[in-house]
């Protein structure tokens, strides 16, 4: 028994890195002792409701944690919640959440599928769908697993309590999704679980569900919640601070350096490999002076780039971020955009008409609030004002948003190509 102490040991400081909570780290400490005793993996799940078809980085900081569990030899069970996906769920919201259609949920499904294994080993991993157990509960089952919970228990939950107390309603089924949840885990008979800190009610209810049917519960390990792009808010495609993992190199890169300053350290921790302390060297190098944060801050997005695209995109995207933002020069990805001389007056496009030649925006009112929150920049001069006329002359730089770049080609009439917008006025 003894000789794998040091083993253990050695794992748990793998997995211990960037959690916020182990309940129970000493049930988790003899669950891998008695994995190297018997030759037994652990079942170490996470489940994915398929609300939104993109896998983005505030998801791999849960994901790079099953990783770590199937580097470590165990089995990692990638369990999307098809038919948890249709009730929605409540976690955070304010009111009740769009129950999804099977169609949606599906395609969604597929989508998640295809993307998790940028992260995980697809030889280690089970991709399982909890309809597969769910839909054949009778009613009568669901009926006793409802017993086993008293609403006091459930307005336990934060978002419940709150909306209770606003007056907002909360449908019973909802009052279902943490039971449901849970009882994945006891048709699993999973060993571990792993969620973002906002899961830790349902993650708890897994426990005790496994308890009332006379399994040994799982260990829970809740990982933080990772702040978007706006350093405020969650991660959340919704709120449109995300980066996608599928997103294109060079987008990925000038997202990540969109990031503030004070949250390098955190996305070096959840979303890299690099050493904590090579990471903890860095942060005290920022603080003395003798490190600006760009230049950590573009190591941070050279290694994601690299994780995601490979090394030869990721200096790429160096390169042409370097080219964009330093130089104000116009990265390869630039696409020509055509404007005819003859739409110039006195050598001047009204912006609006502008922005809508490129085709970026679906409607007049994403780009003026484009334009007002100032994402709009010519050869890297910001420009905010809706009703400004901009000098324009062939190859200036108009970038648009965090990642779409356009070099003006300034061409006779008959040359010009239009994007098929209505133009503005």
């Amino acid at each position: 028994m003894t000789q794998y102490v040091e083993q253990v040991e050695r794992d748990l400081a793998i997995l211990k890195r960037g959690t916020e909570e182990i309940i129970d780290l000493e049930d988790l400490r003899r669950k891998l002792l008695r994995f190297y005793e018997t030759g037994k993996k652990l079942v170490v799940k996470e489940g994915f409701d398929p609300s939104a078809p993109d896998i983005h980085l505030g998801h791999t900081v849960t994901l790079r944690k099953l990783r770590q569990f199937q580097e470590l030899g165990h089995e990692v069970v990638f369990l999307i919640g098809d038919f948890t996906g249709r009730i929605g769920d409540p976690t955070g919201k304010k009111e009740t959440r769009r129950q999804l259609t099977e169609e949606e949920v599906q395609r969604n499904a597929r989508t998640y599928a295809e993307q998790v294994f940028k992260v995980l080993d697809p030889e280690k991993t089970r991709i399982a769908f909890n309809s597969t157990w769910l839909s054949r509960l009778t009613l009568e089952e669901v009926i006793v697993l409802a017993s086993r919970f008293t609403v006091a228990r459930m307005l336990e939950r934060e978002d419940f309590s709150r909306r209770l107390r606003e007056g907002r309603p909360i449908g019973l089924h909802e009052f279902l999704y943490p039971l449901l949840q849970g009882y994945d885990s006891v048709a699993l008979q999973a060993d571990v679980e792993l969620g973002g800190t906002d899961q830790r009610f349902n993650l708890l209810v897994g426990r005790d569900l496994q308890r009332e049917f006379g399994q040994e519960p799982q260990v829970i390990i809740t990982m933080p919640l990772l702040e978007g792009t706006d350093g405020v808010e969650k991660m959340s495609k919704s709120l449109g601070n995300y980066i996608g993992i599928n997103e294109p190199p060079f987008s990925m890169f000038g997202k990540v350096m969109s990031i503030p300053d004070f949250l390098i350290e955190k996305y070096f921790v959840l979303l890299t490999d690099v050493p904590l302390e090579e990471v903890r060297k860095k942060k005290e190098a920022c603080e003395r002076g003798e490190l600006h944060p760009k230049v950590w801050k573009e190591e941070l997005a050279f290694e994601l780039v690299r994780l995601y695209h490979g090394e030869e995109e990721a200096r790429k995207a160096l390169e042409d971020f370097e080219r964009a933002f330093s130089q104000k020069a116009c990265p390869e990805s630039a696409q020509d955009l055509c404007i005819a001389q003859s739409e110039l007056v006195a050598g001047k496009l009204w912006i609006m008409k502008l922005l809508q030649r490129t085709g970026v925006f679906q409607s007049k009112s994403e780009a003026r609030r484009c334009l007002e929150q100032g994402g709009v920049y010519l050869n890297g001069e910001r420009i905010s004002g809706v009703d400004q006329d901009v000098p324009l002359k062939d190859g200036d730089v108009l970038r648009v948003g965090k990642k779409s770049f356009f070099r003006i080609r300034i061409v006779a009439s008959q040359e010009a190509k239009t994007s098929g917008k209505e133009e503005a006025r």
